[in-house]
């Protein structure tokens, strides 16, 4: 992983690894690069964190994941990234060890996973005909993975006020400057009487710095706040989201939080689109270049109708349960089957 594409990847698989060991097991996270902000989070959820110093999805990379994986006799090995391809899988699986593999594209030319995953909107069987018979697809946003601190709003119900004035902000685990500079902007240009917006900076962000001197200029309504652990309290208190349109989007489902969507990478953009088709969400377009006028003017009409936000909300609801980690961990056990162990371990982000 690198901060900026690798966030995302690692809190999905943190919320796997969490459901596995709500069901008895241990994870062992597997990573070429990472960031201090992710190890001391993986360490506080007693996970432990091996650097591996190699190119990902290489076979020097499968060799040392094999020995790691084998050193700790995990039965499950879960890859999730760009890089691991067939080749890479093959080599996993010829251990005799089991492998999920995370994939939001279905690009990869072939499948030998015992498990893919994937949790967006836009998977279909069809990206994965390339797969091993017997293979198991886990596909839609039934499958999402919801880290453990969303679990005791999975039943909230959100009360939509008539006339909206709190704002999150949420542009991933790596905030690009630019487009939160952007952001910020349109919510100093937002006419909206007493708005408030937390801007939440991940905790593996280059410039923290740049993005508070900006939002300096608007003290009284905006505040920065940097690597939370409250993410789900904060979006239940907030009646607009504006947010990357990443696996953040399956938290904001859960908690009927009507958005508005940037798109910081381009593997985003189908997430968006269909989020706005499907009535959950309105896409903005992409980070970079997005008008903060614009971004204000749209900010201000929703927050002005209690109608759109309210149907947004429901349609969002629609899409997640909060249970996906555990059906994934379901699956995953009744494949092991007798061999299922309470130690078993095995994350490779």
């Amino acid at each position: 992983m690198s901060p900026e594409i690798g966030t995302g990847h690692v809190m999905r698989c943190l919320a796997l690894a969490q459901s596995w060991q709500d069901a008895g097991g241990a994870a062992t996270f597997l990573m070429a690069q990472s960031t201090p902000s992710i190890q001391a989070r993986l360490a506080a959820e007693n996970c432990e964190v091996a650097s591996l110093p190699t190119v990902p999805g290489s076979k020097e990379d499968a060799d040392l994941t094999n020995e790691c994986a084998s050193r700790i006799e995990a039965e499950w090995v879960v890859v999730d990234g760009y890089a691991f391809g067939a080749e890479y899988q093959e080599q996993i699986r010829n251990r005799e060890r089991m492998l999920l593999c995370v994939d939001d594209a279905g690009k990869c030319d072939r499948y030998v996973a015992d498990i893919v995953m994937n949790q967006n909107l836009t998977a279909a069987e069809d990206f994965y005909i390339n797969c091993l018979p017997g293979t198991q697809l886990l596909l839609g946003p039934s499958f999402c993975l919801l880290r453990r601190e969303f679990t005791p709003w999975r039943k909230w119900q959100r009360e939509i006020i008539t006339r909206g004035r709190n704002i999150l902000v949420t542009l991933g685990g790596s905030t690009p400057v630019d487009t939160g500079v952007r952001v910020i902007e349109s919510l100093g240009r937002a006419r909206v009487e007493c708005l408030h917006a937390v801007f939440v900076a991940g905790g593996s962000s280059p410039d923290v710095a740049a993005l508070e001197s900006c939002a300096a200029k608007f003290p009284e309504k905006i505040s920065i706040r940097r690597d939370v652990s409250n993410m789900a309290e904060l979006m239940a208190h907030a009646d607009v989201a504006i947010s990357a349109a990443g696996s953040t989007c399956w938290e904001l489902c859960l908690l009927g939080l009507s958005s508005i969507l940037l798109d910081v990478a381009d593997n985003q953009i189908p997430i968006a689109i269909e989020m706005e088709r499907r009535g959950c969400a309105f896409y903005a377009g992409h980070g970079n270049i997005v008008s903060p006028h614009e971004l204000a003017h749209r900010l201000e009409s929703l927050l002005a109708s209690s109608e759109v936000r309210e149907s947004m909300s429901c349609s969002s609801r629609k899409l997640v349960d909060g249970l996906g980690a555990e059906r994934v961990v379901s699956a995953m056990r009744e494949l092991a089957g007798e061999s299922f162990a309470t130690d078993v371990r095995g994350a490779r982000a």
